[in-house]
This record gives C-alpha cells, sequence and structure tokens, in this order.
C-alpha cells in the first residue's frame, strides 16, 4: 500500500477561541461562561485565567506565519459568540467580527483552509444570567440568530463547518463546560437536557450550512473513546457495551440516524436523567444531518461490572488537576449499567488519561463501518509539562512519539478504507487547558507565560514544530526525523 496520505489531505492543527485569543473583555466582546469559569479556576487552584490566554489576539498574523512555515493545509478554530454578539443577540459587535474576517483572510492568503467550530463551550454569560444558558431551550433559538449571521457572512470562504465542541464531554464535566446555577447543582438531568438543546442547535446549524453555503460541508466534533472491558468476563463485556452506548452511540445516533440509542435512553428514563423533549424536537434533528464527523480523541477508556445493589451511587467523571499520576478524583458510575476503572495494560499521561494509538484505528474502523461517513481529526494531542532550556529550546520527544503512533494509526484505518479528511491535533499553539491552566501543554508553538504571569506570550518553535513541518512535507511518509 501507498504510505503516502492523499495530495489533498487536510494537515494541520487545532484551537479554540477562548483558549488562545485573550482580549476576553476588550474591543466589543464580554464575558463569555468560560472567562467566569475560568476566574473561579485561578482563584481555586492558581490556573490562569482566559483574560490573555495566548494572545493570539494580538498575535494571530504571526501565528498565521508559523503554521504556514510548517506547512499547514488547515486550521481549525472556534468563534467567540460574545465577541460577534456581546450579549448573545442584539447588535453585531463589528470590531469583533473584523477580527475573524482578519483572521480568516490571513489564512485563506496562506493556503490555509479554515475550519470553523461554532461553538466551543464559551456561550455568552449574558444568556447565562438572562435564562440559565444551555438549562433552557431560549438558548436554542438565540444560537440559530448567531449562526446564520456568522454562516452567511463566511459563506463564500469557509467550506468546513464544525457545529458544537465535545457534547459527550459537556455532558460529563457540566461544570468545567457550562456556568451552572447553585439550585441546578446535583442535578443530574440537566446535563442530558443540556445535551438536548444542543442537539436541536446543531441540527439547526448544519440546515444553516447546506442552505446558504455552496458546496459547504458540516458535522459535530465529538469527544470519543474507545471503551473496553475490564476483562474477558461476559458481565464486563456488558458493562463495555452499556457504557458504550450511553458515552458514544447516544451521539453519533442522532447526527447520523437521527434518533437517541434506545438501551441508552431507556437507562436514562430509568434513572430519571432522561430529557425532556418536545413535539417536533426529532424531525428537526432528523433534517439536520452531518456529512461528517470530526472526532476529538486522546485516550481510550476501560469499563467493569456495576451490579445494583452495591451500594454504589450515580457518579460523573473525576479530573486530575495536579498533573501527578494517580491522582484522578474518581471514576463515572453508573449501578446496572457499568462502572468505568483504569485500563491496567495501558500507561497513561500525568493527567491519567490511557495512551491507546491503536483506539485510534479502532474508532475510525468501527464509526466508519456503523455511519459510512468521511471523518476527521479536530483534536488529538498529548498535554505535558514543557521544560524551556536555557539556550530557548523545547526538546518534546514524548509528544513526537504519542503523535507519531496516532498518525501511523489514523493511517492503518484508512488503508483499509475509511474516509479521512484531516488531521488537526491538539493544538497548533500552547494554550489555556480548561481544567489545568498553562502548564499543561500541547502546543507545536511554545508561548512563553506562566499561569501567573502572561509576560509577553513569546511564540518559540518547539522540537515537535520541525518534525511535524517534515511529516507535512512528506504527506505522511517522513515520521521519525526530528
Amino acid at each position: 500500500m501507498d504510505n503516502k496520505f492523499p495530495k489533498e489531505f487536510l494537515w494541520g492543527a487545532a484551537t479554540s477561541a477562548y483558549q488562545v485569543e485573550g482580549a476576553a473583555t476588550t474591543h466589543g466582546k464580554k464575558l463569555s461562561q468560560q472567562d467566569v469559569i475560568n476566574k473561579d479556576s485561578y482563584e481555586k487552584f492558581g490556573f490562569a485565567t482566559a483574560e490573555i490566554a495566548s494572545d493570539e489576539y494580538h498575535h494571530y498574523k504571526e501565528d498565521v506565519a508559523l503554521m504556514k512555515e510548517m506547512g499547514f493545509k488547515a486550521y481549525r478554530f472556534s468563534i467567540a459568540w460574545s465577541r460577534v454578539f456581546p450579549d448573545g443577540t442584539g447588535p453585531v459587535n463589528e470590531e469583533g467580527i473584523q477580527y475573524y474576517r482578519d483572521l480568516i483572510d490571513e489564512l485563506k492568503a496562506n493556503d490555509i483552509e479554515p475550519i470553523v467550530t461554532l461553538y466551543h463551550y464559551d456561550l455568552p454569560m449574558a444568556l447565562v444570567d438572562k435564562y440559565d444558558g444551555w438549562i433552557s431551550r431560549e438558548v436554542v433559538k438565540d444560537f440559530e440568530y448567531y449562526a446564520r449571521y456568522v454562516i452567511n457572512e463566511f459563506k463564500d470562504k469557509v467550506k468546513y463547518w464544525t457545529t458544537i465542541n465535545e457534547q459527550s464531554i459537556i455532558v460529563q464535566f457540566i461544570e468545567q463546560k457550562c456556568y451552572i446555577p447553585e439550585k441546578y447543582k446535583g442535578n443530574n438531568q440537566i446535563r442530558y437536557q443540556i445535551n438536548h438543546h444542543m442537539n436541536l442547535a446543531h441540527a439547526i446549524a448544519c440546515k444553516l450550512v447546506h442552505e446558504l453555503v455552496p458546496n459547504g460541508l458540516v458535522g459535530a466534533a465529538i469527544g470519543y473513546a474507545p471503551v473496553y472491558p475490564l476483562t474477558s468476563k461476559p458481565e464486563d463485556v456488558m458493562a463495555a457495551q452499556n457504557a458504550n452506548d450511553l458515552h458514544n452511540q447516544y451521539y453519533l445516533d442522532i447526527y447520523f440516524k437521527g434518533h437517541y440509542t434506545k438501551s441508552a435512553m431507556i437507562y436514562l428514563e430509568k434513572t430519571g436523567m432522561a430529557p425532556k423533549i418536545e413535539p417536533g424536537d426529532m424531525e428537526l434533528i432528523k433534517e439536520g444531518y452531518s456529512d461528517f464527523l470530526a472526532l476529538n480523541y486522546y485516550a481510550s477508556e476501560c469499563a467493569k461490572a456495576c451490579p445494583e445493589g452495591e451500594g454504589k451511587e450515580i457518579c460523573f467523571a473525576g479530573v486530575n488537576r495536579s498533573g501527578k499520576k494517580g491522582e484522578m478524583s474518581g471514576y463515572e458510575t453508573q449501578p446496572g449499567f457499568f462502572e468505568m476503572c483504569k485500563n491496567p495494560n495501558l500507561d497513561t499521561t500525568d493527567w491519567d488519561w490511557a495512551i491507546d494509538p491503536t483506539g485510534l484505528e479502532y474508532i475510525f474502523r468501527d464509526i466508519y463501518c456503523r455511519y459510512e461517513k468521511p471523518l476527521m481529526i479536530t483534536e488529538n494531542g498529548l498535554g505535558a509539562y514543557d521544560e524551556l532550556t536555557e539556550d530557548g529550546k523545547i526538546h518534546d520527544e514524548y509528544r513526537i512519539d504519542y503523535l507519531r503512533a496516532h498518525i501511523k494509526a489514523m493511517k492503518k484505518a484508512m488503508d483499509y478504507g475509511v474516509e479521512v479528511l484531516a488531521y488537526c491535533p491538539w493544538s497548533a499553539l500552547d494554550l489555556l487547558s480548561t481544567s489545568n491552566g498553562v502548564k499543561k501543554r500541547y502546543g507545536f508553538i511554545y508561548v512563553d507565560r506562566t499561569d501567573d504571569d502572561p509576560k509577553e506570550c513569546a511564540r518559540i518553535r518547539k522540537d515537535s514544530f520541525y518534525w511535524y513541518q517534515k511529516v507535512i512535507q512528506s504527506q505522511g511518509t517522513d515520521l521519525e526525523s526530528k
């Protein structure tokens, strides 16, 4: 088989607005819920706020030039709703939309395809204050107002659109991804109600792209992990299937079949977590079909049986705040359905995420077999502590090793017939991690700042920068050179 990736394959990388842009309350922008959540994280844990982040708002030309130097064919980024419509609706912020006009024009001038995400966690705080944000159905109407404007604005310059980032992760980590008023905390039903409202918003955005964008293609960007059974015991295998139905198929069946996975929905109804569905909702969801699926893949998961009556309660995924292996705060438990656990066969990152390139090949094969839709990677990467040496270098061989193994796995899946459009790992440059500040770094480009001191946010090429440059130049055949 040919070792080269297709000539039209889109090599690139990804970021999101609030994690790189900065300028959080300047140039006409108002607060998003992530600005508020990250301020709270700074006060509780010392993690950086989104106020400056990586300061891409003032560095975008330099950043695009570095992307061009690496050889990018695509850049996946998001548009900040509260930069375009500071109050969620109403008059557009001309200075805000001009920033995205300039960024997209700069990308196009450098032959870099923009892959635009409409929503990446950062709901305008004004809508949280007004009606509790995604908890209310009102947000669907306001999202349509925002999405229609943005899609129409860039319909002649943007071909690839992703709608809502990582609905499955939002369900798992709801208070990190949404500002939840105190009165709703502990109410697990709102996780799936928010997700249902996002499914309606996703369908509307798909319809708008099909209506407004000549030859436009649209899909969701979903956080996705295969679920393996802890052992070959039948009860563990069944638990893994249950977890896969609730974690994965529950989202993909909506995008491509227009309905919720029956087993998962029955479990949610049984436990009182099922969303309220109004007349016409499912018809709208079926109309808003997806052209492709964007995958954010970092790790696989593992599940074991969790019989009812053992005193365990429903709880959702924990998080590692320290960056020290083994300090995950807990694993998801769904009594009578499954319990997530550590996979004893895999090493992990410092944040307890299983390192599993074969899992990427597995999900490509599995998803393509189920739905026969083109796929792309919009996130894949290794969060790590990077050291800036005295001579201004960053030797991140561990990141190169991780990405190399995942690119090989992706190519194996493609060799078995899977249609993959793009590889956009996380992240183009260092940015603000949702849960761990700026010390947890992902980028090809080092941003010289700390959680406490943004300094000048100087850009420095890492070893992985030069490695990825050669990967792209060779159409994926040279994965060894540094």
